[in-house]
């Protein structure tokens, strides 16, 4: 069996992968995010997973397993907030309203890659700002795209989604399995 290498720093994924029994080696990528300057968001997140992806050399009983994902609002690309006021910001926009969650993910052997995204509507409750901040002081917002975390604290601020949920905690993890399939990487139930 190939070995898998995530290509990537966020433990949401990791876990993810030991959940569905997808063991893999963790290699954060080093790729510069603030270069990529693209502003449609499913182009954004698939250019993204490719540059993060690419900066792990493979050998060739390897995979390398890329991901990325952002808050799409009124045509707004929310990433990660800088601080309490830009996580604010992002929440009071997002605040009763629907969004879209994009992710994109790179799977690469030595000889072939395979680049695909994702996209999920989220509806959020109307909330006060008031429960907006005591949710900004739990710390939670800050590595997370759009400001929130859906599966963690950040679950109270969703009414409804449509789509892959797992997506919008960074990885859509059934689409995964099925194309890690074909790059000789299965999942291991004990």
């Amino acid at each position: 069996m190939n070995q898998l290498i995530l290509a990537s720093g966020s433990p949401r994924r990791k876990e993810l992968l030991e959940q569905v029994g997808i063991p893999c080696i963790v290699r954060k990528s080093d790729f510069d995010e603030s270069t990529v300057t693209e502003s449609d968001p499913k182009k954004l997140v698939e250019t993204l997973a490719v540059e993060k992806g690419n900066t792990i050399d493979l050998q060739a009983d390897q995979i390398v397993l890329a991901a990325d994902t952002v808050v799409s609002y009124k045509q707004k690309v929310l990433t990660k907030p800088e601080n309490e006021a830009d996580a604010l910001a992002m929440l009071k926009d997002l605040n009763g309203n629907q969004h879209h969650v994009y992710t994109g993910v790179m799977i690469r052997s030595t000889t072939k890659q395979v680049v695909f995204s994702t996209c999920t509507t989220v509806q959020f409750l109307q909330l006060t700002e008031d429960e907006l901040n005591k949710y900004i002081a739990s710390g939670e917002p800050f590595d997370k795209a759009g400001g929130y975390g859906i599966q963690g604290k950040g679950a109270f601020l969703v009414k409804e989604i449509k789509g892959d949920y797992y997506s919008v905690v960074g990885l859509p993890i059934s689409a995964v399995v099925q194309l890690l399939k074909e790059f000789g990487v299965y999942p291991v139930f004990n």
